[in-house]
């Protein structure tokens, strides 16, 4: 009785480990513990992909990382475990449109600071545009800005949420006239049902999607911003990775 009490016990204490193997970039809050607990026990961790939990001012979301786009992926996750966007905040904010954030001039910037330029150290990422595997901009793609670059290579830490809701058949049809689009069937179907920026597939790299915190997006997206869509008030993100995958 005595051995196998001292092997459930052991068993516990191991399962304690894996939960909290994650290293973290500085000690955690009382907030930000409670809120990684119940994020995991949220989504599916065990499903072979990276899982992020973002914590902002308006409240959490939880993002999918995509296996399909690994530069993208493995740059996102080597930023959120060294703790690169702790307290950056979303600099250009567009209702019915998108949320994008990641600028490092933005985490001690005043009213007068210029967002939207600034970059981590190193080179662009290089496109990794998977249309052809049906990753499109749906409501909820998480995607990488980019300049105008020729290459279309993205930027390596400014990214956006598609907050977009769905079109009606009719103005998707419209839309699609004015912006010379085409799209496939199964495009249609997702803008008409989930929502989405069909005119950003192919041009901008999506490389996750948002798993919990629709309302949170929404929220975000609601907030009074300036003419150049920058939020009055800063809300600002804490982003921390839930899982570690087998490559």
């Amino acid at each position: 009785m005595k051995n196998r009490s001292t092997q459930i016990l052991i068993g516990l204490l191991l399962t304690c480990v894996a939960c909290t193997s994650t290293t973290y970039f500085r000690p955690l809050t009382r907030e930000e513990t409670k809120a990684l607990a119940a994020a995991r026990k949220q989504v599916n961790l065990k499903d072979g992909r990276y899982h992020v939990l973002m914590v902002t001012d308006a409240g959490n979301l939880i993002l999918k990382l995509y296996n399909e786009t690994p530069l993208h992926r493995d740059n996102l996750v080597s930023k959120v475990k060294a703790g690169f966007y702790d307290s950056l905040v979303f600099h250009r904010v567009i209702n019915n449109f998108v949320i994008q954030g990641g600028d490092p001039d933005s985490k001690r910037a005043t009213a007068e600071t210029k967002l939207g330029e600034g970059e981590a150290p190193g080179p662009k990422i290089p496109a990794e545009f998977r249309t052809d595997q049906a990753i499109f901009h749906k409501r909820g793609a998480l995607g990488m800005a980019r300049d105008n670059n020729p290459e279309k290579a993205s930027s390596n830490s400014q990214f956006y949420i598609v907050q977009r809701k769905a079109y009606r058949p009719a103005q998707l049809d419209s839309f699609v006239v004015q912006r010379k689009l085409t799209l496939t069937e199964a495009q249609r179907q997702l803008y008409t049902t989930q929502g989405g920026t069909p005119h950003l597939d192919g041009g901008y790299t999506v490389f996750g999607e948002l798993e919990i915190g629709w309302d949170v997006l929404d929220k975000i997206a609601a907030v009074k911003t300036d003419k150049s869509d920058r939020p009055f008030e800063p809300v600002r993100m804490r982003l921390f990775l839930l899982n570690e995958i087998k490559k």
